[in-house]
């Protein structure tokens, strides 16, 4: 009988799948948006919730068993440093699922955006910006060459090479010219 199960397995152990969740919640903590298959969206949405409430909590021991889970510094600070004050009004919901019409491509999976609910997507650049950036970058690239250039000592006649030189050069790396024709590597 199935009564009773509260959560999804989705197909893999305890272990594989908290560690799945955690990973999914440093990035989901750290872009705020992610796209990935329904189902585990709908389970990581339980997930990232609990995290935030005690991150809202905002105790030492809160934040050490959020660290336990996500186990990066980073996304614990900004778990409660950034995220948990934007959200000290609500009392729940913290997140959205979005269904998505275009399946995966390689086996037709069910796809979702899971994301902040205060999340806003970034402004397209208009053109004239895109071609203002454009100029900008290619003259600090150009800027960056003339100081390489620069940077350059210049180049002397050469000293101490006669007829014969000093440098070998053989056929092969690391081989002489005599082991040229003989198939061996050298070794």
């Amino acid at each position: 009988m199935y009564h009773g199960v509260g959560y999804r397995k989705l197909g893999k152990k305890t272990a594989h799948r908290m560690a799945m969740f955690a990973n999914a919640a440093n990035s989901l903590i750290e872009h705020e948006r992610i796209e990935t298959t329904l189902p585990k969206a709908k389970e990581l949405r339980r997930v990232v919730e609990r995290l935030i409430t005690k991150g809202k909590g905002g105790s030492l021991h809160d934040r050490r068993n959020v660290f336990s889970f996500l186990r990066s510094e980073d996304s614990v600070k900004k778990l409660f440093d950034t995220l948990a004050p934007r959200f000290k009004d609500r009392s729940g919901g913290y997140t959205r699922v979005l269904r998505l019409a275009q399946p995966r491509w390689g086996d037709a999976a069910a796809m979702a955006v899971i994301e902040l609910v205060d999340y806003v997507l970034p402004s397209e650049k208009t053109k004239e910006e895109k071609k203002k950036d454009r100029a900008s970058a290619k003259a600090q690239e150009k800027e960056e060459r003339k100081a390489k250039a620069a940077a350059r000592p210049a180049k002397g006649p050469k000293e101490g090479k006669g007829k014969g030189g000093s440098v070998r050069r053989t056929g092969k790396a690391g081989a002489s010219s005599s082991m040229k024709g003989s198939g061996s590597r050298g070794t």
